[in-house]
């Protein structure tokens, strides 16, 4: 793993942080093979409850580098075809899939500015929190581009079609206060304060049911692009597969004996 990207592993809680502070934590190819690899080792992972992705120093991540970018047009030379970039650029974009549908909890710590495709990944998180000097952008029409990472996917669903395109033709900067209102994080806390609540708040996820947590993103995650019959079709199954689990039958004789369960993820 490059030192583009930092991860630790602690009372089954999986912590990826994009380190390239001196860069706003701007993404390099490396990084972006090393999230994509780590999150699919993660995903499979049962000892690992929950995966947070933050960033080093006061930012979350910039998006692309685009100093990279400026320098390939600059060059104009591209030894590679447009079907192998395409490819190369889906692959990576896997990374995006997995933080969304993998069957446990994801948590977006975001410190400070998420740009581009840094916000599209902070977006396919199941949730976010933020430092109140965070701020957030598409970014993508400020230097010609369309988007990628999902960002359009996710947008329209958190903040609706209105707001999402508003967002992406426009590239405005939605600070957080304003991310709070429409929905694009969870959660917003004082700069000194956010270490302490991602910290708790990532206990108390990484200590939930977390096989049904996984059935339910399924069913969530349905719930988004299927009909309502399709959602039945999934809870129905993802119901019962969850009262086989140890942590329903714990969980059970816990609220008979009136004591707080105890959840094993199994």
């Amino acid at each position: 793993m490059s030192q583009d990207l930092l991860e630790h592993i602690e009372d089954g809680i999986a912590t990826l942080t994009m380190n390239r502070p001196e860069a706003r934590n701007a993404m390099t190819r490396p990084m972006l093979i090393d999230l994509e690899r780590s999150l699919a080792r993660l995903a499979a992972d049962r000892s690992v409850r929950l995966v947070v992705l933050t960033g080093t120093g006061d930012a979350f991540c910039a998006g692309g580098d685009v100093k990279g970018f400026a320098k390939s047009a600059a060059d104009g030379v591209e030894t590679v075809s447009f079907e192998e970039r395409t490819q190369g650029l889906r692959m990576i974009m896997e990374s995006a899939r997995w933080l969304h549908e993998m069957p446990k909890p994801t948590l977006a710590v975001i410190p400070g500015p998420a740009a581009g495709a840094g916000l599209s990944l902070a977006l396919a998180c199941d949730m976010r929190i933020a430092s109140s000097n965070a701020k957030f952008t598409t970014a993508f029409s400020k230097i010609g581009l369309s988007g990628d990472f999902g960002g359009s996917y996710f947008l329209n669903y958190l903040v609706g079609a209105a707001k999402a395109r508003e967002m992406y033709f426009t590239a405005q900067v939605v600070q957080s206060e304003e991310a709070l209102r429409i929905g694009l994080v969870n959660r917003v806390v004082a700069p000194d304060q956010l270490g302490q609540a991602a910290q708790a708040w990532a206990g108390e996820l990484a200590a939930l049911p977390t096989v049904a947590v996984g059935y339910m993103k399924q069913n969530l995650n349905t719930a988004l692009r299927g009909s309502l019959g399709d959602v039945l079709d999934f809870e129905a199954p993802n119901m019962i597969r969850t009262f086989e689990t140890q942590d329903h039958k714990g969980a059970a004789q816990a609220f008979v004996e009136k004591r707080p369960p105890q959840f094993k993820g199994c």
